[in-house]
């Protein structure tokens, strides 16, 4: 699983999409690899003469499926990345925003204790 930015963590939709990519990545890297395996397996163990016909596409076809699940395994990794790199720049936003909500408040509330100081000094002064 990812390693979260925030430390009060509520997952968000990008944060569940990285963990459910990142378990299928898990699955495609492990179905790549066992289908190496079983290539070269195949490969050295069925005999030069038998690989003609349809055994030998169908080793031709395990190699292309090998590659392929390979290349998805390796786009799966991009995604996750940039889906990593979003979920940062959102976590750094969210604290960005908490802080200005915060600045905001604190001058809400200090114009609010000015105008009261203000309004009490004039009706003190009548």
């Amino acid at each position: 699983m990812s390693q979260h930015p925030t430390a009060l963590f509520t997952p968000t939709s990008l944060e569940r999409a990285l963990d459910q990519n990142e378990a299928i990545q898990e699955t495609v890297e492990q179905s790549a690899a066992e289908l190496c395996v079983i290539n070269a397996v195949l490969q050295q163990e069925v005999p030069e003469h038998v690989k003609t016909g349809d055994v030998a596409q169908a080793l031709q076809k395990t190699d292309e499926l090998e590659s392929r699940i390979q290349t998805s395994a390796e786009n799966l990794e991009q995604v996750n990345q940039a889906l990593k790199e979003e979920i940062q720049v959102r976590a750094d936003l969210e604290r960005q925003l908490a802080a200005t909500q915060a600045e905001l408040d604190q001058v809400q509330n200090s114009a609010q204790n000015n105008a009261q100081a203000g309004a009490q000094g004039r009706s003190s002064s009548c």
